[in-house]
């Protein structure tokens, strides 16, 4: 029996699958590329035979009824711990909504004490021929934790979906359904490298090393990177997102994970998302490993790859090197996310760095505005503490904080600043006596 035969034998309609839930039912529907498109919209069809019904996902690819669809509300509500675009869809939508700050190296406590839920919307790979789905490209990353907790599995396969090596094994026989997809996997592409990206990662490169591990965001600046890594060699990756840039440097032969000390041999990830040559790559690979959150962004894990290289971005920065990287106000844009659990566990790796980079200013209608700033707007949250930060980058350069009195940081924070705002900041600076 082929796996789509053995799939299919199995398989019943979305509309029959969710005739599992029932109101007060606390679901999980999906992370980044692992989205149970058909279940949720066979849920909302449901939606007026349900009420208080939790949805729990994570920066899902694309849009849902359950979220945006009319009538909505009044079935369903959404926690999450990281907001994305079609999350924020659901508050738009008036969905009763609400979030929790939470490292990524702690979903495991988010899902026990926080979340609770007791339906597991999965999506995973077709099956091999005995039964055993992967959980694909970002699966790994809560599935784990979650599945501990759960009381009803519902399988969505996802024809295309690749099939990644990682930390569990589960067969469709443990599942209560399973639905056949309709649904292909997202293709989302990474942004490409403009020129300021580029300006930025010059400032980074010389930090590091051949043989380096290193970790990277999604974005711009990450393809810039990756660029300029191509002038390195025997990396190692070891990241909570797996990245298109990644996937140049390992067919490029940057990428050879033989000097991480950590799982050498294997790229290490969380969570993917990307185009079709990145599923592809790591589709049957055996030199990829996907594992959960708890694992991959626990510091202690990070900090026993050698020449760890952290690389993350932020919205603002204060003149005492304090980063705000996921909310400007009481408006939460995204979350707190894995930067602290990398911040701290690439500092502890031997040779290790911690780099936060972004741009020095942004514009809206008003025009030009620096985004580094005596002070956050009132009811910011600080992602990152000052005590923890080592290398800040804009296009103007990049240095090291942990090494500076407050005074020299307050200064150094400036040099980095736009020329249109140095002064600005200065007198700020005086007029509060930390210059």
């Amino acid at each position: 029996m082929t796996s789509l035969e053995l799939v299919k034998s199995k398989a019943v309609p979305a509309s029959e699958a969710v005739k599992l839930i029932r109101s007060n039912d606390t679901i999980f529907i999906g992370l980044t590329s692992n989205h149970t498109v058909d279940l949720c919209e066979a849920l909302y069809a449901r939606k007026d035979e349900l009420e208080n019904v939790t949805l729990l996902s994570s920066m899902i690819m694309r849009p849902t009824s359950v979220y945006t669809g009319k009538g909505a509300a009044k079935a369903f509500n959404m926690l999450t711990p990281f907001i994305g675009p079609i999350e924020k869809l659901a508050v738009k939508n008036g969905l009763p909504s609400d979030f929790t700050s939470c490292h990524l190296s702690q979903l495991d406590y988010w899902f026990r004490e926080t979340a609770r839920p007791n339906v597991a919307f999965m999506a995973v790979s077709m099956p091999d021929e005995d039964g055993f789905v992967s959980f694909g490209p970002s699966g790994y990353a809560v599935y784990t934790t979650m599945l501990e907790v759960v009381d009803r599995i519902v399988l969505e396969i996802i024809p295309d979906m690749p099939y990644v090596n990682g930390s569990m094994k589960f067969n469709i026989n443990q599942a209560d359904a399973i639905v056949l997809s309709t649904a292909s996997m997202p293709i989302v592409p990474n942004p490409p490298a403009d020129e300021m990206s580029l300006t930025i990662a010059g400032n980074i490169l010389d930090l590091i090393p051949d043989g380096a591990t290193i970790q990277l965001g999604l974005g711009g600046l990450s393809s810039a990177i990756g660029k300029g890594l191509k002038s390195k060699n025997d990396l190692g990756i070891y990241t909570e997102f797996f990245t298109q840039p990644m996937v140049d440097l390992i067919k490029s032969g940057n990428v050879t994970n033989k000097k991480k000390g950590f799982m050498d041999g294997k790229t290490v990830f969380a969570f993917s998302f990307g185009d079709r040559e990145l599923y592809d790559l790591m589709d049957h690979n055996d030199e990829f490993y996907s594992a959960d959150f708890p694992f991959v962004n626990d510091a202690r894990n990070i900090c026993k790859n050698k020449n760890m290289i952290s690389i993350n971005t932020a919205m603002s920065i204060n003149l005492y090197g304090e980063v705000a990287a996921e909310a400007v106000g009481y408006s939460q844009y995204s979350a707190v996310g894995g930067q602290i659990d990398f911040v701290k566990g690439s500092q502890w790796s031997e040779g290790g760095k911690s780099i936060i980079a972004m741009e020095s200013t942004y514009r809206d209608k008003t025009g030009s505005h620096s985004k580094i700033v005596l002070n956050f707007a009132k009811g910011t949250p600080v992602t990152t503490p000052r005590s923890e930060v080592q290398y800040i980058a804009t296009e103007y350069g990049c240095v090291n904080l942990k090494a500076l009195r407050m005074r020299d940081r307050v200064r150094a924070m400036i040099s980095l600043a736009h020329p249109d705002f140095r002064d600005e900041l200065t007198e700020q600076a005086k007029a509060a006596g930390i210059w």
